[in-house]
């Protein structure tokens, strides 16, 4: 098996450096038009850890067999990739979104801000907030359907909306650790360690909601000045649609929440729910299935690549003491999934309580850094990724605009 890990550490930094190159293929489609399929696809952040991980499987078959590749592959467990894809689509309906857009354009309205103003500010840091009870990838998809139309425009320009990307990476990040379950890389190590949401509370949410305010109020005072020339537009259907069908879609929601560990049972609520907006389809809009299946692909590749990785990371983060550990893990997050980086933290015995906090602090305070730092990512890259120029964003673009939120909720995790 070594030869196998060697492998899948190669192939694990190959993906990872496509990544930051998938900007440059995008690029390479616009120029060499005839192949610009092939280029395209490669340029698809959300396809690169799924291709990779299928190239893994493929490399696996033929280094150890089939046999062995097969039972791998079926030894994952997918049960976080296929809620992510379920979430997403249910929080992305039309019902759904209206009623959360309606409650925050209300607020808006109460306020005396400009109505764009404040709308950016409640998405950038109200429904992040959100996420410790509905969940983050929830949050995510809610929030970029929310600031869409307000801040990732052609005209606000491209600094501004990597800083607002990087907000809302992070804030979505540290934003779901005010309970025990909706934040992924709190999922992973909650039963283990017995950290329960009054836990959460005491030692992570309070933090994270001023870090919150404090980036959300930073990102929106800088781009106010294209914000107040912005124009929504409302939804003209959107009063039509019954409370009875908001509910239905909330009931639905909140069951596949509740069973966020049990594939079987949120995946038989979610095939109900198809065949409920296909019986009330005029009050639904195209349900996002092609960009919430791209997220589940890319999170599933990383679930299969991931796997062979714990040989590397397990010792290093075995290694470090409690202040490194949060640095160290603040920057292995980055190119791992934070909730992957956190479930190894689990498997080791004998961690002190300080290593525990310090290992979760920078592993929650990184998942903004890159596209893969955190579950919900790729579900806001393929939501917003059309408001940037050749439809593709720029992995160093979002690194730099995360610095400095991720700098402000370190702080906030170190000094408290």
């Amino acid at each position: 098996m070594p030869s196998i890990e060697i492998l899948a550490a190669g192939i694990f930094a190959i993906a990872l450096t496509h990544t930051f190159l998938a900007k440059q293929f995008e690029r390479l489609s616009h120029r060499y038009p005839r192949h610009a399929g092939v280029f395209h696809l490669l340029g698809e952040v959300e396809i690169v850890f799924g291709f990779w991980a299928m190239v893994l499987i493929a490399a696996m078959a033929v280094v150890a067999g089939p046999q062995q590749a097969i039972g791998y592959a079926e030894s994952r467990n997918y049960t976080e990739p296929l809620f992510v894809f379920v979430v997403m689509v249910l929080a992305a309906s039309r019902p759904i979104v209206t009623t959360v857009q309606n409650l925050l354009a209300g607020i808006a309205k109460a306020v005396p801000l400009p109505t764009p103003l404040a709308l950016a500010w409640l998405g950038l840091a109200v429904v992040p907030l959100m996420g410790s009870l509905i969940t983050e990838p929830a949050a995510m998809t809610i929030a970029a359907l929310t600031l869409a139309p307000l801040v990732f425009t052609p005209a606000m320009p491209s600094r501004y909306k990597y800083l607002a990307l990087g907000v809302l990476f992070v804030n979505v990040s540290i934003g779901g650790t005010l309970t025990s379950y909706a934040a992924p890389p709190v999922l992973m190590v909650a039963g283990a360690w017995g950290w329960d949401s009054a836990f959460m509370v005491q030692h992570f949410g309070w933090k994270a909601a001023i870090a919150v305010v404090i980036n959300a109020s930073l990102a929106t005072w800088v781009i106010r000045k294209h914000l107040v020339a912005s124009t929504v537009q409302p939804d003209s259907a959107a009063h039509a649609i019954p409370w009875s069908v908001v509910a239905v879609h909330l009931v639905l929601l909140a069951a596949v929440v509740m069973l966020a560990h049990h594939a079987v049972l949120f995946l038989g609520i979610f095939l109900l729910f198809l065949g409920y907006t296909h019986a009330y389809a005029r009050y639904q809009s195209p349900l996002i299935l092609k960009e919430a299946l791209l997220v589940g692909f890319f999170l599933a590749g990383l679930v299969v690549l991931g796997g062979l990785q714990s040989w590397w990371l397990q010792p290093l983060v075995a290694s470090m003491d409690p202040l490194t550990l949060f640095f160290g893990a603040l920057g292995l997050t980055a190119i791992t999934d934070n909730a992957a980086l956190t479930y190894l933290g689990s498997q080791i015995s004998g961690m002190s309580d300080a290593a525990k906090y310090m290992l979760m602090a920078g592993a929650v305070a990184g998942g903004g850094l890159t596209v893969i730092a955190n579950a919900p990512n790729p579900a806001g890259v393929a939501l917003l990724k059309h408001g940037f120029s050749n439809a593709s964003i720029s992995i160093g673009g979002l690194l730099l605009g995360a610095l400095l939120p991720t700098a402000i909720a370190s702080l906030f995790f170190l000094m408290f």
